[in-house]
């Protein structure tokens, strides 16, 4: 059975890009998905194709969930893939939008599910947008950093090149598919706080959209998440206030992050964040032995 379900007709797109976030292990504090579903909602998109959860998922990990409809009507809803098709005429290009959720089975035939979508749509780019848990402070600038599948792409985009190597996750699959046959790629991640990872990150969010805009030269309208920063700032600044050891560590985290900006005149790099990210595996992986 074809996974692949086409909602509607091949729709005729302008040079289009597209963008794709996982729920999930690629999705610390739902700032990547978060940040997809801002541009969904703000360009209006329309619903093309949706990937059949069957083959992909083991649902007693991931379990589909019960919804009610006016307190009698019994809903499943399944893990969901689905594209979206967001056509920007004051832009020069469209936009494909995938909206996920990280299979737990069979990565590869997904993967090549996705590059079946971009073929058949003309995608000229493949972003990926990621958010991972790093040792950084709320009260300082999103750390956002970009890598790329080639050295032309690079510097194209401004980005840079990671010596990252460990575990991946989906997004990691679907560059390597997208190097493989030839088509270009970009990975955003914002890096999240650990010590607030638990809940989610609107201010990562926002960030990553506002790279994504770069990247693309499509203008997002972000009001509602703009509010949401702004009162996820407020919350956890007075948590914070009301531990003192958290406060503590707080105020280290901040102080090393600004002489790291002294020293470097940028946040911090790729590497700095894969090393990061890397010890928080290390510490994961004691606390579950």
């Amino acid at each position: 059975m074809d996974a692949l379900t086409w909602e509607s007709d091949l729709p005729h797109l302008r040079s289009p890009v597209m963008v794709c976030a996982f729920r999930g292990w690629n999705d610390a504090a739902a700032a990547a998905s978060t940040a997809l579903t801002a541009v969904a909602n703000s360009l209006d998109a329309e619903l093309l194709a949706q990937v059949d959860p069957e083959e992909f998922f083991d649902f007693q990990s991931t379990r589909p969930t019960i919804s009610m409809d006016e307190g009698q009507t019994r809903h499943v809803e399944w893990p969901e893939n689905n594209v979206f098709a967001v056509r920007v005429p004051s832009a020069d290009r469209d936009l494909v939008l995938l909206d996920g959720t990280e299979p737990n089975l069979r990565w590869r035939t997904f993967s090549e599910t996705i590059a079946t979508v971009a073929d058949a749509l003309g995608v000229e780019m493949v972003i990926t947008l990621g958010a991972l848990i790093a040792e950084v402070s709320h009260t300082l600038p999103v750390p956002i950093t970009g890598l790329a599948s080639s050295a032309e792409l690079v510097e194209e985009l401004e980005l840079e090149r990671s010596n990252y190597e460990g575990p991946t996750g989906i997004v990691g699959v679907v560059h390597d598919l997208c190097r493989r046959n030839g088509i270009d790629s970009a990975s955003l991640w914002a890096a999240v706080p650990h010590y607030v990872a638990a809940v989610p990150n609107p201010k990562a969010a926002l960030a990553l959209l506002r790279r994504l805009e770069g990247l693309t030269g499509i203008a997002v309208e972000a009001s509602e998440l703009e509010e949401e920063t702004a009162d996820y700032e407020e919350q956890i600044g007075r948590a914070v206030s009301a531990n003192p050891e958290i406060e503590e560590l707080v105020s280290r985290i901040e102080a090393e992050q600004v002489d790291l900006l002294d020293e470097e005149g940028d946040l911090p790099n790729a590497d700095t964040l894969a090393r990061e990210f890397q010890r928080f595996l290390r510490q994961r992986g004691d606390q579950q032995n």
